[in-house]
């Protein structure tokens, strides 16, 4: 002690920092000792833990887990049927195993169907198909779902099918123009086509046909004539039919109207206001006299029956023939002719 007061007397400072060196190299010390203590122990834990265990009462060895029969433990009860995970317990099959992934594949099955509740929101399609669903092409069920989504879908088929298996391919369609005297009188329309046809052998080949097509009096424009099978011939597939669509050539003179037609024509004033009798063609060549009393005004009309287009559900009946009358007015005149027209018209009006 008198070492020590004498030491620090002498140099304090030095003294002070030895102690305090002491005193830390000794709380190391004992901190590295406590802590190599509770590691041998956590080691010894864990050895003791891998160390097999016999269970007495099921006369089973176990490595390093111990056995789940469960009896007399104050978590589970004595209920050794029921199994606790997680606080929730679930009543377990009763066997030799006690884990659940020993249980039989059958069984766990049979367990889910009689324990598992109906889920409202999933829908199941493995059941029997209700009125909703529909069935595709192929035979299986399409969902509700699925099936509006399919049934929305539109779609330009090309291959017609049918009873026999065979397609019907789409037809082949052209115009035949005709005359207003070919539609009027009647006529025959010869057509030469090319189409391709099969071998024996399977390749194609081209061969030439003349169809003939009879005009009857009166047929209008868009008249449809089919031939069935007269077109391209391919495999798996019935010939192509074609269609031939009747169209009006124009005529310098005549327009139709239905079963009507309707003709134009330019007469000078004079005979429109003293009458005349004029020369009217017919369709067909011909011609009629036509004789005319009444004065002719700008937009007159004169209509002459049974002489416009055949009517064909009426054996024997035509239409009529409408004149549209345009007058012809003079271009020029002389003082004396204005004069006179005006001592004749000037009563008139």
């Amino acid at each position: 002690m008198v070492d020590l007061t004498r030491a620090i007397g002498t140099n304090p400072i030095h003294s002070i920092c030895i102690a305090c060196k002491t005193v830390i190299r000794r709380w190391f010390r004992r901190k590295k000792s406590l802590s190599s203590k509770e590691d041998h122990k956590k080691k010894r834990h864990s050895q003791t833990q891998q160390e097999p265990v016999e269970d007495k009462k099921a006369g089973k060895t176990m490595n390093g887990i111990h056995s789940c029969r469960f009896n007399d433990d104050p978590l589970r009860g004595n209920n050794p049927t029921s199994s606790r995970r997680e606080g929730v317990y679930r009543p377990r099959k009763i066997d030799n195993s006690c884990f659940p992934c020993m249980m039989d594949h059958m069984s766990r099955n049979e367990y889910r169907k009689n324990h598992t509740p109906p889920n409202k929101g999933r829908v199941s399609y493995d059941s029997i198909p209700s009125p909703s669903s529909s069935w595709n092409n192929s035979g299986n069920l399409k969902p509700p779902n699925l099936q509006s989504k399919t049934s929305s879908r539109k779609s330009n088929p090309i291959m017609y099918s049918n009873s026999s298996g065979m397609l019907k391919p789409p037809p082949i369609e052209k115009k035949i123009e005709c005359t207003l005297e070919e539609l009027c009188y009647g006529c025959q329309k010869k057509i030469k086509i090319t189409r391709d046809v099969l071998t024996n052998t399977g390749g194609v080949t081209q061969e030439e046909e003349m169809l003939t097509i009879n005009v009857q009096p009166g047929w209008k424009k868009g008249t449809k004539i089919t031939f069935e099978g007269k077109g391209n011939e391919r495999p798996g597939a019935y010939r192509e039919d074609i269609i031939f669509f009747i169209s009006e050539k124009r005529h310098q003179l005549f327009r139709r109207e239905k079963d009507d037609l309707e003709l134009g024509i330019e007469i000078p004033l004079v005979k429109a206001l003293t009458g005349c009798t004029i020369s009217v063609p017919l369709l067909g060549g011909d011609k009629m006299n036509l004789t005319v009393d009444e004065i002719i005004y700008p937009g007159y009309e004169k209509i002459i029956t049974g002489q416009g287009m055949p009517i064909p559900k009426e054996s024997g009946l035509r239409g009529n023939l409408k004149i549209t009358f345009l007058v012809e007015f003079p271009t020029q005149l002389t003082r004396n002719q204005r004069s006179e027209v005006f001592n004749i018209l000037q009563g008139s009006c």
